[in-house]
């Protein structure tokens, strides 16, 4: 096998990934496989109890007092897939195909974030003809739900302290900060009301969404359907006091923008034409942003609901949720300062559980509007459970290691990188709480509607981010 840092050897090992079942929260098997890549490879590694693993390299002979080198990845993704595709993210294979320059997934989101910066690291620390100092090669666990993986690292994991994050997605950029992130999970145990028979039953499904990052597209027009069911389910309970719900589906990641979502209502006297306009009037706005959002309504079956007061319940939080953008930033125009995302809704017999992603680049602002939220949920009666409190990060833009990065991009693709504050989370909030001294530049190449099924990414960017780390690799720092 070539183990040349070529990016026809960056392909094979995403392809390889891509066989790996790496959801956030079961990434048992790609933690296997990345320390079978160790021993093939003859490299040393070391495995925590949360299956991170750092593959470590000594420097080539001559180099052994250059700067040690950290290139950072997470190994889970975001697994979500079209209605009508079927897949087990537990079992099944991202299955890719080629278009016009660019890599997308069949009905599935591609695993580029961050599968393809792990294979650039990969090829580079597999490839024995480089020149370089010491190099490690850290990939984290449940960065996408909870960042646990991070925030549980050992303060000795890792030797380096200048770090390279393969984790953005524009191209052009150089991410020197990035917003901490708040999830929260609520959920209700209720006794499932007996069937009736004697009210209309209808299944109405909100799909076709875009779906997409709550972070970086949260601000881009997208409807969420989990909020758009919730808005139409409001109207319902405002006519029908004996408004039942049940079957509740919907998103797919708390990470996550709702592109889909389903729910069973039963009541006397439904209209269903009432009902079909007003969604339609819910998804008009969305007509230009997110043109595939389609109403369905159908009758159901008899099906077994939850109460009339629980009912209220879960409408009562679902629709006082804050969702979307809260405020922007002053200082960095179309930069969201804080936002929120509901991205599960689901239910399973009597039980019912929501999600809320909180996002800001002020961790006093997250906090307190995180707890705001906690507060409407208990109110209507949940048990509410913080998953993670991530810290927003804010590199210094004129340290020396990222001006080395800076012109390592003019040197090897002919333009400088601007320095970009981003609205999705980043370990490196948890790192530079844990490794005094450390600094991190975060690049990668362009992929589009990371998150969800439209998920693409631009092939020729890749290469070009492989030839940059590469340099930044063989290079002392």
């Amino acid at each position: 096998m070539n183990k040349t840092a070529t990016i026809e050897r960056v392909w094979e090992i995403f392809g390889e990934l891509n066989k790996v079942p790496r959801p956030s929260h079961h990434e048992g098997k790609a933690s296997d496989y990345l320390c079978k890549f160790a021993e093939e490879n003859g490299l040393e590694y070391e495995r925590d109890a949360h299956n991170c693993v750092v593959i470590r390299k000594p420097a080539t002979p001559g180099c052994e007092d250059w700067e040690p080198l950290v290139m950072l990845n997470h190994m889970d993704m975001v697994c979500v897939h079209d209605s009508d595709y079927a897949f087990n993210p537990l079992e099944d294979a991202i299955e890719t195909e080629i278009k016009d320059g660019w890599m997308h997934a069949k009905g599935t989101s591609l695993g580029a974030d961050n599968g393809v910066g792990l294979s650039i690291a990969l090829a580079i620390i597999g490839d024995d003809s480089l020149k370089h100092g010491p190099l490690e090669v850290l990939t984290t666990t449940n960065e996408e739900d909870g960042m646990s993986g991070a925030a549980n690292l050992s303060t000795n994991f890792i030797r380096g302290r200048k770090v390279t994050n393969l984790d953005s997605e524009d191209y052009d950029t150089i991410t020197v900060g990035a917003a901490g992130a708040y999830m929260q999970r609520a959920k209700w145990n209720f006794e499932l009301a007996p069937t009736v028979r004697n009210k209309t039953h209808l299944k109405i499904s909100i799909e076709g969404g875009k779906g997409g990052h709550s972070g970086v597209d949260i601000n881009k027009g997208r409807g969420n359907a989990i909020t758009l069911v919730a808005d139409l389910l409001g109207w319902l309970k405002g006519r029908h006091t004996d408004l039942q719900i049940g079957a509740l589906n919907g998103g797919g990641s708390a990470a996550a923008i709702a592109g889909k979502a389903s729910v069973v209502i039963a009541a006397k006297g439904l209209d269903l034409a009432s009902i079909s306009k007003l969604g339609k009037e819910l998804i008009a706005p969305y007509k230009e942003t997110d043109e595939h959002l389609r109403l369905n309504i159908e009758k159901a079956d008899a099906y077994p609901l939850l109460t009339s007061n629980d009912t209220n319940r879960i409408i009562a939080a679902l629709t006082t949720l804050p969702n979307g953008v809260i405020e922007m930033r002053e200082d960095m125009p179309e930069t969201v300062q804080t936002s929120n995302n509901i991205g599960v809704l689901a239910q399973e017999g009597g039980q019912v559980e929501i999600t809320t992603h909180t996002r800001s680049f002020s961790d006093e602002t997250m906090v307190k509007l995180g707890m705001q939220i906690a507060d409407l949920l208990q109110k209507n009666g949940a048990e509410v459970t913080l998953e993670a409190n991530s810290p927003a990060w804010q590199e210094n833009s004129e340290s020396d290691f990222l001006k080395r990065v800076s012109e390592t991009f003019e040197q090897e693709l002919g333009f400088t990188p601007q320095k970009v504050a981003m609205h999705f989370v980043l370990e490196a909030g948890y790192f530079v709480r844990k490794y005094r001294g450390i600094e991190i530049a975060c690049i990668g190449p362009r992929i589009i509607s990371p998150h969800s099924t439209n998920e693409r990414v631009e092939m020729d960017t890749v290469e070009d981010i492989l030839k940059v780390t590469k340099r930044l690799v063989t290079t002392p720092l």
